[in-house]
């Protein structure tokens, strides 16, 4: 049996310079998509009512197992196809990924004084079946064409009975339910992006994992179908959605975009015992717990500076190769970055994505902070004693509680994490 991929249609977009104050710690870990089983990634550019939509997944094993099938609302032509590297999308990832940052205390006992806060990093330059049986089932083939290790179609049907029994019979195994949802996307007068290696073509690539695909289409709706994706999920599904846009952060209209928690400050210990990529799991993990149906915004900047940078900011080139066609390898990266996570099933989300782009430029990220307290005895002066004695215990139980609630773990096991793992003074 083939596995079937079905994450919905494409789309996604935001993008715009922006101004923030510059950050003074540095970036010491991330939590990125790879933290999460069962996820997919889209890169959405949106300009207009154009969209180009990049597809990438967390498929593994054997390359004859795997199937697309893809809701869009046009016939997408051969050249509105291409294929883009696994890197490009991978460093979007890293660049936009939740992170963690540390700061270190200054000696108590010596004068304050005002440093300069550090300048915004910029960017670095940087076989077919036959068309008779498709016909007596009231499937027509619009497009069918091999583009690279991938034999595509782009399919339209009268009524959803005779598509199912077509992809069944041509061993796209689409599981029992899939049917009222398949006649939803035809009603809306929707087409199937159907794709599967093709294994010769694959042998020559070299390549070990499968590039993601990306159609670029004009529709004035925007929005990502997800529905047929939950049709034969065990369970929840992790999507990233990457929007690139001139314009602005994009948002959902028919669920509410909320923001993760951020700028807040954590135990010492989740970075000294490698605890930050649990953290940020269980941290989203309350988050959806609070807000099932909600859609999360995790990152939202201009890709042509960062602060701090988690992973190096893609260059014009590498956006342009997702879709950002305005980009020229000379001109400014006028490129806006929105990260949205959601996490969802059937029931939770029973409608596909709608989009809207915004003129919401504002920064922002899922940053959480660790202060390295200062070694100094309390007798060294009298700031070191209030330091000591009393500003640290209070950043402490502070870090504790932050945590505990932040992920739900308990806050005693928290502070005697704590004081077993905080500096000797």
């Amino acid at each position: 049996m083939k596995r079937l991929l079905t994450l919905g249609t494409l789309l996604v977009a935001s993008y715009l310079p922006l101004q923030a104050s510059a950050f003074c710690g540095f970036y010491v870990a991330k939590g990125g998509a790879n933290l999460f089983n069962q996820s997919s990634q889209v890169v959405y550019v949106r300009d207009g009512d154009r969209s180009i939509v990049t597809m990438g997944s967390d498929f593994k094993g054997d390359v004859k197992e795997f199937a697309m099938v893809i809701p869009v609302p046009v016939i997408v032509q051969k050249e509105q196809v291409k294929l883009v590297n696994n890197s490009t999308i991978k460093q979007l990832d890293d660049f936009s990924a939740p992170r963690l940052v540390e700061y270190f205390d200054s000696d108590p006992c010596e004068i304050m004084r005002p440093r300069p806060m550090a300048a915004p990093m910029m960017r670095a330059a940087r076989p077919m079946p036959p068309v008779a049986r498709a016909r007596e089932l009231g499937v027509k083939i619009e497009a069918s064409y091999t583009l690279g290790e991938y034999n595509i179609m782009v399919l339209s049907a009268k009524e959803s009975g005779g598509l199912v029994t077509w992809l069944n019979e041509n061993k796209y195994k689409i599981p029992a339910g899939a049917e009222p949802v398949i006649n939803s996307y035809l009603k809306q007068n929707m087409k199937f992006f159907i794709a599967k290696v093709n294994l010769k073509e694959y042998s020559k690539t070299g390549f070990t994992q499968l590039r993601p695909i990306q159609v670029n289409y004009r529709e004035k709706r925007f929005m990502l179908p997800i529905r047929l994706g939950t049709v034969n999920a065990t369970g929840k599904q992790d999507l990233f959605v990457y929007g690139i846009t001139r314009n602005g952060r994009i948002e959902t209209t028919n669920y509410r975009t909320a923001k993760v928690p951020t700028d807040l400050n954590i135990p010492t210990y989740i970075k000294t015992t490698n605890q930050f990529s649990r953290f940020y799991k269980d941290l989203f993990k309350t988050q959806v717990n609070k807000n099932e149906d909600g859609v999360f915004l995790e990152y939202a900047w201009n890709m042509s500076w960062c602060d701090p940078c988690v992973g190096t900011p893609l260059n014009n080139k590498q956006l342009k190769e997702l879709g950002a066609f305005w980009l020229t390898e000379n001109s400014a990266t006028d490129a806006y970055i929105t990260r949205l996570h959601v996490r969802y099933d059937r029931e939770t989300f029973p409608e596909d994505l709608m989009f809207q782009v915004t003129g919401n430029t504002e920064n922002f990220q899922a940053r959480y902070v660790i202060n390295h307290p200062f070694a100094v005895k309390p007798t060294a002066c009298p700031a070191a004693k209030t330091y000591v004695t009393q500003t640290l215990p209070k950043r402490w139980e502070e870090e504790a509680k932050n945590a505990a609630s932040l992920t739900g773990w308990d806050v005693n096991a928290i502070r005697k994490k704590i004081a077993e793992t905080k500096p000797k003074i």
